[in-house]
């Protein structure tokens, strides 16, 4: 499947704070959206800074449609919209006078389509940035965004702190965007509950290191968690455990396949699993 993003090995140390993104290798096709998670200093912004060409790497590729994007390919840059958490631009600045800005940078800029978007938030033009709620201001982020018509976004806690009928509204708008085939995005987020509504892919990476990459369904229709007691956990088969986590006197193991699991094991009670649990056993939990 061709792929609108692709990272191979890529790595960036920080001598100075001993963290390191360590060898993180995904890729992400066409007309897919693709969860990116991880606890807070997981890595993720400096992944997405990888990316983006604006933290320097220091191995690996980044491949996006299918080439290299150097500093100063505004070709590339164009059809990538990217939404930060926080302030995504200067307060003193109206939508208005944003959006001249903008059309300054952007090529394809869409005035018309922007100011439809404005409209269908209920956002003034007119009004200061600085005056916005943050709902307000990841919308206008949002919109700025999808203005200039681009291919993939790349979207680093777009919703976080966000009440839920907002957060609602934009991924509705992020499930309109891939309706078309040659769209993609990169969602970056610890909102694992958004993920599932609109993820087709869930990638979690933790202290700098990918742990896993497959598709949404596969982790929530697949993957089990095991419910076990210690004779019952000491009797599997190891080559079935993907990782457990011991709690009092239960142990939950997480394995690959929750209908192999139920033949195998009848006498243990096999859940599906979300993909905060998956997380949670995966980062807390420990490996065979």
């Amino acid at each position: 499947m061709e792929a609108i993003l692709e990272l191979e090995n890529v790595s960036k140390r920080y001598p100075k704070t001993g963290f390191s993104l360590e060898n993180i290798s995904f890729s992400l096709p066409y007309g897919a959206i693709m969860g990116f998670v991880g606890e807070n200093g997981a890595g993720k912004t400096t992944a997405i800074g990888c990316i983006l060409n604006t933290v320097k790497r220091d191995g690996g590729s980044v491949k996006l449609f299918g080439r290299e994007m150097k500093d100063s390919d505004t070709e590339l840059r164009e059809k990538i919209g990217v939404v930060y958490d926080g302030e995504n631009f200067p307060g003193y600045l109206t939508a208005e006078q944003l959006s001249r800005i903008m059309a300054g940078m952007y090529r394809r800029w869409d005035q018309p389509l922007f100011q439809k978007y404005l409209s269908s938030f209920g956002l003034s033009p007119k009004q200061k940035i600085k005056q916005y709620s943050k709902g307000m201001s990841m919308k206008l982020a949002i919109s700025a965004a999808l203005s200039h018509h681009p291919q993939l976004l790349i979207l680093d806690e777009a919703t976080s702190g966000l009440d839920p009928i907002v957060r609602d509204d934009i991924l509705e708008l992020f499930l309109d965007f891939v309706q078309d085939e040659g769209h993609s995005i990169l969602l970056s987020s610890h909102i694992t509950s958004d993920l599932e509504k609109v993820a087709d892919y869930i990638t979690i990476i933790h202290d700098g290191r990918l742990i896993l990459s497959g598709t949404k369904d596969d982790l929530i229709y697949n993957y089990a968690i095991l419910r076990c007691g210690e004779s019952q956990f000491q009797a599997m088969d190891r080559g079935d455990i993907i990782a457990f986590r011991k709690r009092d006197f239960q142990t939950d193991v997480l394995v690959s396949d929750i209908r192999i699991a139920r033949r195998k094991y009848a006498g243990i009670v096999a859940d599906h699993s979300s993909i905060d649990e998956i997380m949670l056993i995966l980062i807390k939990g420990e490996r065979t």
